[in-house]
């Protein structure tokens, strides 16, 4: 007896769901980045790319703020 359910094959639909999932990953890298590498402007970064990374510019702006180097800080001696 075999038994009827709801599943369907629809091979282009999941792969469409997988680029897509890949895709909105990649879309929050910078900040993943950002974040995974300890910088102080992070929250910065989520930001910029929550906002502006919809735009190829803007999420390019917010990949570079995540690799950039990290500054010296001085100490001050009191």
């Amino acid at each position: 007896m075999s038994m009827i359910t709801d599943q369907r094959d629809r091979p282009l639909t999941a792969t469409i769901a997988i680029v897509v999932a890949i895709v909105t990953a990649g879309y929050m890298a910078p900040w993943a980045i950002a974040a995974a590498r300890g910088r102080s402007n992070h929250w910065a970064v989520f930001w910029v790319n929550l906002l502006t990374g919809w735009t190829v510019i803007g999420w390019a702006i917010a990949l570079y703020m995540s690799l950039t180097s990290h500054r010296a800080l001085r100490r001050r001696m009191f």
